[in-house]
């Protein structure tokens, strides 16, 4: 029996797939049905992987695994002598060779995440069925006559006392032609007639400071309408640190930050349903992606052993509770589905990006950085996975910045300095009332790039600045009241409109913490892999300040390894696509449900090297160290 044993003590076996000449290594005791779905390879399945349908057959040439029930239901024994078994049921002890099959049919596919062709299967079906009306000589009861009809296509189900209420009713007033609408095994509506034209599941992302949630077609896979609204639990603090403080010091602040959480949700899936002109009763499955603070608020867990060391959740695996049960304005039955997490500060919304982009399932090595108050950052290939989450802080949201705001109308998000000034992009195309995340990241690389900005990150002094610079950028360097020296980046005495805005020294320290953090973190990931940043293939940008972040902003003021900037790419809402690409592929669920066993979680609190490498890192890098051209300038970002 060969097992190898991986860095983090966890024992590993390969699979090698026939005809298909694939190959993957993954933990002992995982499905051949998951570990295909790890790689994209397609075994047949109608059943979610639980073992009714049957079809998602596959034989054994090299590699032991016992004889299931379900095994027994569907082969002849010489079948079983033979080593066919049904992957989803057969769990690999030792190095494996298999043979898959072709598909029965083509599945349907769609290109989502990042360059990813997901296989479109949903865990909700809808099955049009015609009854055979009960008689004297078929005097079964009404449950039993659909529960073999459903058998005979392919589903063992379950039911729950509110769906069995409903059977009489419903078969007879439909002369028992109906839809049953099954999520995995459950039985959770039966409809009238033929509705299996219409199927509907949400997808959110619970952010912090912002909830982002996606109305999906479950038949097409499409987005059908898209919302967004603030977290409505941030009166109570910016980070999540002050939301566990506020459950921790008041007897009701874990109901009070639930129901404003629930609140939020029920405010986007208002604004989705009307956009989209679906009911609530046609919402089925409503996947979640979060940090572990806001899974544990919406669910009602306290968050408190999160804040405190050793910083343990109350439940990190991927589970199913009613979304109803939860408050949510949904099918009364349906699921709601929220996805695992890596650590404590390594939530399900990281496992969603990973389920987006890949990086885990890929043989080059890749960075993905969510950059905000906590900065969540993930290294690795198919090799070795590693994650960890740095203390951030506000600044990268606006806070803490003395003209700082959200990303939001007014608020100036992209900026250009020359010798003839300052060109300032503002979001709604209005006068400038702040500086948000994005903004503040390209002021600070500007100011190194025109050389107004040493690498310690002190501003230079006016005098000096007239030799270094034309009159129209010097002139704006100014030392306050109390001495501390800033940059205006916008006068009402000049443009005529808005408010006077300035970039102070103490903003910029501000900024030289964030990124420190952020960059420490990366650090000590890349010394624990013995990499470099020429070894990185690609780094991805994650969440919705990331999507604003200029590349060369932060490659100047060393948020991220020097790597050329066609290697940085932004990868918007991941968590959202990921939890998207969850609600419409089971094969990708159980995918989400593995991570957590193929990513290390590293944490950084009380470990010296992280310390030093903060240190290290706190300083913006040299230009020269850089390779950037002589007139390189920052050019404006696109409006959102």
């Amino acid at each position: 029996m060969m097992h190898t044993l991986e860095p983090d003590g966890h024992s590993k076996v390969t699979i090698h797939f026939q005809p298909h000449d694939k190959l993957t290594r993954v933990p002992v005791g995982v499905s051949i049905f998951n570990a295909a779905n790890w790689i994209g390879l397609a075994i047949d399945s109608t059943c979610g992987g639980v073992g009714t349908c049957g079809k998602c057959r596959v034989q054994l040439c090299q590699g032991y695994s016992g004889v299931t029930p379900a095994d027994r239901k569907v082969f002849a024994p010489g079948e079983l002598e033979a080593g066919w078994r049904l992957s989803c049921r057969a769990e690999v002890q030792e190095d494996t060779v298999c043979e898959v099959p072709r598909l029965m049919g083509n599945p349907k596919a769609a290109l989502m995440g990042f360059g990813r062709h997901v296989l479109l299967n949903p865990n909700v079906h809808k099955i049009p069925l015609q009854l055979t009306p009960p008689s004297l000589e078929d005097q079964r009861s009404d449950f039993e006559r659909l529960r073999m009809t459903l058998e005979d296509e392919g589903f063992e189900i379950n039911a729950g006392l509110g769906v069995r209420r409903q059977l009489p009713r419903v078969l007879r007033a439909a002369e028992w032609q109906v839809t049953a609408v099954i999520v995995g095994q459950q039985l959770i509506a039966l409809e009238p007639g033929d509705t299996t034209a219409r199927s509907f599941g949400v997808a959110f992302d619970i952010g912090t400071t912002t909830v982002v949630g996606m109305l999906i077609d479950l038949i097409g896979g499409a987005p059908v309408a898209v919302r967004s609204t603030l977290n409505r639990q941030a009166s109570f603090g910016a980070d999540v640190i002050a939301r566990i403080s506020h459950v921790m010091l008041s007897d009701s602040g874990l109901d009070e930050l639930t129901a404003r959480v629930v609140g939020s949700l029920n405010e986007v899936l208002a604004g989705l349903l009307d956009e989209g002109q679906v009911a609530p009763h046609e919402i089925y499955e409503v996947v979640v992606a979060g940090n572990a603070t806001m899974t544990h608020l919406l669910l009602g867990l306290t968050p408190e052993a999160i804040g405190v060391e050793p910083f343990i959740p109350a439940a990190d695996d991927l589970f199913d509770v009613n979304a109803c049960e939860v408050g949510l304005t949904v099918h009364p039955e349906a699921p709601l589905v929220v996805l695992p997490h890596i650590g404590a500060y390594v939530g399900a919304d990281l496992v969603a990006g990973l389920l987006a982009t890949g990086l885990q399932q890929k043989p080059e090595l890749r960075l993905l950085v969510d950059v905000g108050t906590n900065g969540e950052i993930i290294l690795g290939s198919l090799t070795r996975t590693l994650a960890t989450a740095a203390p951030a802080g506000p600044a990268f949201e606006g806070a803490r910045i003395q003209d700082g705001m959200r990303a939001a109308d007014g608020a100036i998000e992209a900026v250009t300095l020359s010798e003839a000034g300052v060109k300032l992009q503002v979001i709604g195309e209005t006068a400038p009332l702040g500086l948000c995340g994005s903004g503040l990241l390209d002021i600070v690389a500007q100011l190194r790039l025109v050389g107004l900005l040493d690498a310690s990150g002190q501003l230079l002094n006016p005098e000096a600045a007239a030799h270094r610079v034309g009159p129209e950028l010097s002139r704006r360097l100014v030392v306050g009241k109390d001495g501390v020296k800033a940059f205006i980046l916008a006068d009402p005495e000049i443009s005529g409109t808005g408010r006077a805005i300035q970039l102070t020294q103490r903003d910029i320290r501000e900024l030289q913490f964030a990124k420190g953090a952020i960059a420490g973190g990366i650090a000590v990931l890349m010394r624990e892999l013995g990499v470099s940043a020429d070894d990185l293939e690609e780094i991805y940008l994650a969440g919705s300040f990331g999507s604003y972040i200029n590349p060369q902003s932060a490659r100047i003021i060393g948020l991220v390894p020097p790597v050329s900037v066609d290697r940085i790419r932004a990868v918007g809402n991941s968590a959202g696509e990921g939890a998207r690409i969850a609600l419409l592929s089971f094969r990708e669920r159980e995918v989400a449900r593995s991570i957590p066993r193929q990513v290390e979680y590293l944490e950084l609190s009380g470990r010296a090297d992280f310390n030093d490498a903060f240190i290290e890192v706190l300083q913006f890098p040299e230009l020269a160290d850089l390779a950037l051209q002589p007139e390189a300038v920052l050019p404006p970002l696109a409006a959102p």
